[in-house]
């Protein structure tokens, strides 16, 4: 008896057995069922709620900063954080201003914000990877250095003076109904998943994530990719700077100011563990939605926004939280189990 224990306790299955109750198990079913539930309510709580002309406008709420969620999942996958997002929006704006006072058109204007992004991206890169800094010191750092650029060559102006042609980017519609943005950021959603689950780049993603010292062993460039997630990230703010000014039709140094504590809450809220190693991007699109929604209605209701910022940090705590505490009781079950094996033996 003790023999046919021992060969079982080493049996190790290929794959999961599938059951319809692990699909209703799986945290983005569960954001799902809460996107429906918010739903229920606003539609209860708001007679405006369900407008659909509202509803696509709401979108824009959340739409820049959905798009940098992409990569920073990317990022805390593999154990980093990039909390300067904000402030490199802040200071692509701030160039893109350079520019339109210069008389740069469109075309121009676009590469400035990209360029400016990636930039900042490579130099959050090469302190970590290159110089072997922690993550979240170096873009604490960058978080004010940036900002702090935009302040000593704006200081308390603003520019105006953009091109009309760059108003579509931020504010136009597409089949005069989805605003541009939303459209962009499905699409890109779209490219970050197929990266991230069906191709090698994302198995060696959660490889870093999941045990970087193995990995590199293993033979994957570790501080490679974690440099290329930083330029992604710094791009994708480039672009969100680009949307933001658009919609805006104006640049100020405080510009998408407080953004990093809600582009981190919706990655994590989406499952992506903030000791990386997990998450997926159709959590990550899901979260986004479903904050957005609160928000929504959160502004409906005139609920002041105060009121939003100590929701959001309150659900960026709980998420991080709770994924924490389940590990931690079901390594104490696992132990438990073990112990139990060990002495019917």
């Amino acid at each position: 008896m003790s023999a046919t224990r021992e060969t079982e306790r080493y049996t190790v299955a290929d794959k999961a057995k599938w059951s319809v109750w692990s699909i209703f198990q799986t945290w983005e079913v569960i954001l799902l069922t809460l996107l429906v539930f918010v739903f229920i309510v606003n539609s209860n709580t708001s007679p405006y709620f369900l407008n659909t002309y509202n509803l696509a406008d709401a979108t824009f709420n959340f739409s820049e900063k959905a798009i940098i969620a992409l990569p920073m999942a990317l990022v805390i996958i593999m154990r980093d954080i990039d909390i300067s997002v904000a402030s490199i929006i802040a200071l692509c704006s701030m160039l893109m201003g350079l520019g339109a006072e210069a008389g740069i058109g469109v075309p121009g204007l676009i590469m400035i914000g990209l360029a400016g992004g990636v930039a900042a991206g490579m130099f959050n890169g090469f302190l970590v990877t290159g110089l072997g800094l922690p993550a979240i010191v170096v873009t604490i750092g960058t978080f004010t250095l940036f900002r702090g650029i935009a302040y000593v060559v704006l200081g308390d102006g603003a520019v105006t003076t953009y091109p009309a042609g760059l108003r579509f980017f931020g504010q136009g519609y597409v089949f005069g109904i989805i605003p541009f943005e939303f459209i962009l950021f499905l699409l890109l959603a779209m490219v970050f998943g197929v990266l991230l689950h069906f191709t090698v780049i994302g198995r060696r993603i959660y490889a870093i994530g999941n045990n970087p010292i193995a990995a590199r062993f293993t033979g994957i460039a570790v501080n490679r990719y974690r440099f290329v997630a930083f330029c992604l990230v710094g791009m994708m703010a480039g672009l969100a700077a680009v949307l933001l000014t658009s919609r805006i039709g104006s640049t100020r140094p405080n510009i998408a100011l407080g953004w990093e504590l809600e582009i981190i809450t919706m990655v994590v809220l989406g499952g992506v563990n903030i000791l990386g190693g997990s998450g997926t991007i159709p959590g990550v699109v899901i979260a986004v939605l479903l904050v957005g929604m609160v928000t929504f209605g959160f502004g409906l209701l005139n609920i002041p926004g105060i009121i939003m910022t100590v929701f959001i940090g309150s659900l960026l705590i709980i998420t991080i939280s709770i994924p924490i505490l389940v590990q931690r009781l079901r390594d104490r079950a696992r132990l438990r189990a073990q112990q139990a094996e060990v002495g019917t033996d």
